[in-house]
């Protein structure tokens, strides 16, 4: 949860403008932030509407609005039967399974459909849009389980969860509680709607949930990239680092944006230390985990920005099936909702994501290490033998460095047919978010027990000594968190500091300290 000033000053989003922001998807998941269609959108959505009914009244023949689904499109549905169709949809496809979503991540899907929607492709009546805009604005949180998607005909089983609390069905969190969806929407004061034909398809056929997740755990990640580069500088001034690696005549002339930019926020932490050294002083060269960092952080750093230009167009896209086009009078069934631009970078995060754990733990290791450490204390403890110190704080750091080894595997290689082999190709893209998300935060907490080792390790040399950004890092840490004078229990510690981490912008808190970025 990351907070920023701007987030604090933004209290409305407007949405189906094709413009929609990151960062505003944050002040809307996290922060609560308002909605509101933009006018243009719903003038676009009530021509849209109108085309498909249009199309019924002529009774052509049109894939969701008169004919079944996946394997059943050839399936004609009379008149009669359009809105029973959309009811049985919405309750057949809810198959989600297991913990369900956190609400943040539950709103954030909610406002990438209603952006999604706004745009005017979907053929659904603006009413029922306004309707999800209400529950954003109210409260009302669907209960969505996690699991489920295969990431290809769109978020089907998830967005259906949704889906059924507009109809007034499934369950919904509203106030703290967890209530049916008919009950809550009731106490918020709105009205469930009767779905329309196109309109159920039209609410559960697109990117939405993999899209969420993967949004909000690119914005952590990259606020994690920016703690790497704090935290290394951090482990060097510790290590007696040499700082000629970091020099910017290095980086020039391998001018990768995200290395040059770690470099120059390692340069700039540092500046004024007393305990960095130059090339020769002590030792000609470092070990990679220090000398490196720059272009390993760096290369997290590129591919996180690709990551986020991706999301920002999928956020701002049609991703369902069929689409309207009123102008051309054309309905085309394509493939927009298949997850495959998500699912790639999803899997690309969890990798970006990864690595900065691994060199983080690495770092640790040589913190901890009295035959790698320059002379201090085996395990960061003045009584060695009788206390264990951060003997085991490595080891937690190695076993979650570990699990995200085993859970980047890409999920976007697998596939696995559906739908009577209609659907032949999915792209696990859900399963590829989720698996980021949890990788993010698993490696918030190797970078949190990197810094307490860092603040640790400045108390044997002498915390006045440190570069101006450091110090600034380590008078932070210790306002949560005493050095470790006895054994305890550590846990809490790292919990608390990967929670202040998680939370802190930490680009935007140093800005008066030192320019970071």
């Amino acid at each position: 949860m990351l907070i920023t000033e701007q987030m604090k000053d933004q209290n409305v989003v407007l949405v189906g403008g094709g413009a929609l922001t990151i960062e505003q998807v944050v002040q809307v998941a996290r922060f609560n932030a308002k909605v509101e269609l933009q006018e243009e959108s719903i003038r676009k959505m009530a021509k849209s509407r109108a085309y498909v009914e249009k199309l019924l009244s002529e009774k052509k023949v049109v894939y969701g609005l008169t004919t079944g689904f996946g394997k059943f499109s050839d399936t004609y549905i009379s008149g009669d039967d359009v809105k029973t169709l959309q009811l049985n949809l919405i309750r057949s496809h809810a198959c989600g399974i297991g913990t369900p979503f956190s609400i943040e991540i539950v709103r954030a899907i909610m406002l990438l459909r209603v952006n999604a929607l706004a745009l005017g492709y979907s053929g659904i009546r603006p009413e029922v849009v306004q309707l999800m805009v209400g529950m954003l604005n109210q409260g009302v949180t669907p209960v969505i389980p996690e699991k489920g998607s295969l990431g290809a005909s769109g978020d089907l089983a998830p967005l259906s969860h949704l889906a059924l609390v507009l109809v007034g069905e499934g369950e919904a969190y509203y106030r703290g509680n967890r209530l049916s969806g008919g009950q809550a929407m009731n106490l918020a004061g709105l009205v469930p709607v009767t779905l329309e034909a196109k309109e159920g398809l039209a609410l559960i056929n697109g990117t939405q949930v993999m899209t969420a997740v993967g949004t909000l755990a690119c914005r952590d990640a990259m606020n994690l990239a920016n703690w790497a580069d704090c935290t290394v500088a951090l482990t060097c001034e510790a290590l007696f680092g040499v700082r000629d690696a970091f020099d910017s005549l290095t980086h020039i002339i391998r001018p990768h944006k995200g290395q040059s930019q770690s470099a120059e926020n390692i340069r700039q932490l540092t500046s004024g230390s007393k305990l960095m050294t130059n090339q020769g002083e002590r030792r000609v060269q470092d070990a990679y985990s220090l000398r490196c960092a720059p272009q390993v952080h760096g290369a997290s750093r590129d591919a996180l920005a690709y990551i986020a230009e991706k999301l920002e167009i999928e956020i701002n896209s049609a991703t369902d099936n069929p689409l309207i086009f009123v102008d051309e009078e054309r309905v085309i069934s394509g493939g927009n909702f298949h997850g495959q631009p998500i699912a790639l970078p999803m899997d690309h995060l969890s990798i970006s994501a990864s690595e900065l754990a691994n060199i983080s733990e690495r770092r640790i290791e040589r913190l901890v290490n009295p035959h790698l450490n320059e002379n201090l204390p085996p395990f960061l403890t003045k009584n060695g033998g009788l206390e264990s110190g951060f003997m085991i704080a490595q080891y937690a750091a190695a076993a979650v460095v570990s699990e995200n080894k085993s859970i980047a595997h890409p999920a976007s290689v697998d596939s696995i047919p559906s739908s009577g082999n209609q659907e032949d190709h999915v792209s696990m893209g859900t399963i590829a978010a989720r698996k980021a998300k949890q990788i993010v935060e698993n490696a918030y907490s190797v970078l949190a027990i990197e810094l307490l080792c860092g603040a640790q390790a400045a108390d044997f040399r002498d915390p006045q000594l440190l570069g101006h950004g450091t110090k600034w890092l380590y008078d932070q840490c210790r306002k949560l968190v005493p050095a470790v004078d006895a054994d305890r229990v550590l846990s809490p510690d790292f919990q608390k500091i990967a929670d202040w981490m998680k939370q802190t912008d930490v680009a935007l808190s140093m800005s008066e300290v030192v320019k970071i970025q």
